[in-house]
């Protein structure tokens, strides 16, 4: 063929992603369509106020979107974690991070319990959170430290068939309104090895909230938990007693590939927010976009994001193939949440005053990365963990 041929021919099409079906691709549809019609237009409103009605969480369950990765038996969707990053991607084109906080808490809540919880609990329990009849929220942090998991100071102290818990959380996503609630709690002696995790449901006698104001996320429901002698029956206990911390590290590596997720999902509406807003804007004659140095924010932001979609979606694979890559899977967060950052900032740049003013996506997001670079375990936190894991 001629030089002269083949350049008359279009380029080849883009093969298929690996890692993406026409399954995964017909939840897509479904779950943008869902966001454009039941959270897009009414995230500054929800924002403002602090919360999101209730029934944004039966509204999601009728598509299917609470119930991913749970088991049938339970009324659960068993999907590989393709699926998760798609609900990252989409719930983020809304632009609020704390309604998808809230209304996705039970993805971090749920798993202790699905994984290593008793029959009777998952027969009970699970249905009535992937329902949305129900809000599941898990609570480890407390005042006195966060990801030090092994030093918690919440006691729960055998009782005959009853536990008693004293103690406080801190932080805790749908913290308020909860229905059930994963506590990691110590049951047995100092470190990792006495630590336990029980189910503790809102109305228990002694269990009382204080909603938190935040810099962002604002229409998330975070608040601080305080057990006062909170009696709660034996058979609430969540795996074997001082075994807990065993489920809480392997929810701690599905929660921070879901904050990457996020992270990436947040990321690629500021670059597409930027891109749009520097096409429409006009400056000196000439829209923003025509300025070389807007052209080249723009480069660096998509080279950034496509980097972290790139390690994003090897990683889950890895995960999918049975590996537990607990380096790399901190290395990812930290990836993630500073190519946010990073993102989110020239989206504002290019913004200017219009990003400063509330009701801007960018602006919403902008104050909202900086919970993402400390939930799920802070940047020096995951660098020292993946030291860890590499043997230096």
């Amino acid at each position: 063929m001629s030089a002269a041929m083949r350049e008359t021919l279009p380029p080849p099409a883009a093969p298929a992603s690996p890692f993406y079906t026409a399954e995964h691709e017909a939840f897509r549809d479904t779950l943008r369509r869902f966001v454009s019609r039941e959270i897009a237009p009414y995230v500054d409103e929800w924002d403002e106020a602090g919360e999101f009605p209730r029934e944004l969480y039966r509204k999601a369950s009728s598509i299917g979107l609470l119930q991913l990765g749970y088991a049938e038996e339970f009324g659960g969707v068993p999907t590989d974690p393709f699926y998760r990053i798609i609900v990252s991607e989409e719930l983020a084109k809304a632009g609020s991070g704390g309604v998808n906080a809230s209304l996705m808490s039970h993805s971090i809540g749920a798993p202790p319990i699905a994984a290593l919880g008793p029959d009777w609990m998952k027969r009970k329990v699970l249905p009535e959170i992937l329902a949305g009849e129900k809000i599941s929220a898990l609570a480890i942090t407390e005042p006195s430290g966060g990801s030090d998991v092994a030093n918690l100071k919440t006691t729960a102290r055998r009782e005959g068939d009853h536990y008693v818990v004293n103690g406080q959380k801190m932080f805790i996503t749908s913290g308020f309104r909860a229905d059930y609630y994963t506590v990691a709690v110590r049951t047995g002696g100092p470190g990792a090895s006495g630590v336990s995790l029980l189910l503790i449901e809102r109305d228990r006698p002694g269990f009382s909230r204080t909603k938190l104001r935040k810099m962002g996320w604002w229409a998330s429901d975070t608040a601080q938990l305080f057990f006062d002698n909170v009696k709660v029956p034996v058979e609430n206990l969540i795996g074997e007693e001082n075994r807990g911390f065993i489920g809480i590290m392997l929810n701690f590596n599905q929660e921070r590939i879901g904050l990457a997720a996020g992270a990436h999902g947040f990321a690629r509406v500021c670059l597409d927010e930027a891109i749009a807003y520097a096409r429409e804007r006009h400056t000196f004659g000439k829209p923003l976009i025509a300025n070389q140095v807007i052209r080249h924010k723009i480069v660096d932001m998509a080279m950034k994001v496509n980097a972290v979609k790139a390690n994003l979606e090897l990683l889950a694979w890895r995960v999918h193939q049975g590996e537990r890559p607990v380096a790399e899977i901190c290395m990812l967060k930290n990836l993630a949440t500073t190519t946010l950052e990073y993102v989110a900032n020239e989206a504002m740049q290019i913004f200017g005053g219009a990003g400063y003013l509330r009701g801007a996506k960018v602006e919403r997001i902008y104050r909202e990365t900086k919970v993402m670079t400390i939930g799920g375990g802070s940047l020096e936190i995951m660098k020292d963990l993946a030291a860890r894991q590499m043997g230096l």
